[in-house]
């Protein structure tokens, strides 16, 4: 073999690998490992703020808006989208503002007013036609749940899904993962990445796959160290809105959930009147994603009911 021909063979080998390489990887997908197909939607925030969202499923199934956590992205919810949910129900995802397509202003006081959160939800729901959506809201997402009811009321809601998400801020049901949020902030980007990494293995009992977790990793790095900063110490005590909710609220936790304590679950199930709590053993931080068929059946089981006529 001549060298020139070794050498366009070499160059050939490169390219294919390289477009393996950058091929979509299927994050977390339980389906056929295509990329999945979604609409875009660009939503401008009365504060003026664009936010990155997108639908997905069945545009005339019931519908189902889910809002990540702390650092997290729309890619957190791809064990959802990817999954009998989207056959039935009609599904909105989206980034939280600071976080993966949407605007990141570096203001910390753009992240600690209530009516602006508040607001950021009814955008969503409004750009994509929401009518009477179930809430789904993960970690951070159960401050961002109280600022919509505190500021919007439920009365455009079917309903409430809080996993791993609390309405109360306290200190002594706070996790060991979370000693990890201070570093997080660090404008030394290895003090960073380091934190980081041990914060999203944290959120895990049942760990990721390599594949899953680059990307998890990944999304986690767009959010900037202000933004992450700016979205810490804003007080939470939602008992005396959520107290008065009639609407049905599941609560879903994991056992192991080294973030928030089980003790929150179970303080926010016994201040919503007939809310109901679902504990997963052996799961940690992430039931969505640690145990996705349980989780996504009864989340379907939920919003089914949540959409019944009363």
């Amino acid at each position: 073999m001549t060298i020139s021909l070794l050498s366009s063979r070499l160059a050939k080998l490169t390219v294919a690998a390289f477009l393996v390489a950058i091929a979509p990887t299927g994050f977390g997908q339980q389906g056929s490992g295509q990329p999945l197909k979604h609409k875009a939607i660009s939503v401008k925030t009365p504060d003026g703020l664009t936010i990155s969202a997108q639908e997905w499923g069945n545009p005339s199934g019931a519908e189902i808006l889910f809002i990540h956590g702390f650092s997290q992205s729309y890619l957190s919810w791809m064990r959802q989208v990817d999954s009998d949910l989207a056959r039935e129900f009609r599904i909105v995802t989206y980034d939280l503002r600071g976080h993966g397509n949407s605007d990141k202003p570096l203001d910390p006081a753009r992240y600690r007013h209530s009516k602006a959160w508040g607001e950021e939800v009814q955008a969503v729901m409004d750009a994509a036609g929401l009518k009477r959506p179930v809430l789904v809201g993960w970690s951070y997402a159960g401050r961002v749940i109280s600022d919509y009811v505190t500021t919007h009321g439920a009365g455009k809601l079917a309903g409430i899904n809080f996993v791993d998400a609390g309405i109360k801020a306290d200190p002594a049901l706070a996790g060991d993962n979370l000693q990890n949020l201070p570093l997080m902030a660090s404008e030394d980007l290895a003090t960073n990445i380091a934190a980081t990494r041990a914060f999203v293995r944290g959120c895990f009992s049942k760990q990721p796959s390599a594949e899953d977790f680059e990307v998890m990793l990944s999304f986690n790095m767009m959010v900037p160290p202000k933004v992450r900063a700016g979205l810490g110490g804003r007080p939470l005590d939602a008992t005396a809105v959520m107290s008065k909710l009639r609407l049905p609220v599941l609560v879903t936790h994991g056992a192991e959930d080294r973030n928030s304590k089980l003790g929150n679950a179970k303080y926010t199930a016994s201040v919503i009147p007939g809310a109901k709590l679902s504990i997963y053993e052996g799961i940690g931080h992430a039931p969505f994603y640690e145990d996705a068929a349980r989780f996504n059946a009864e989340l379907a089981a939920f919003v089914r009911e949540a959409n019944k006529p009363h």
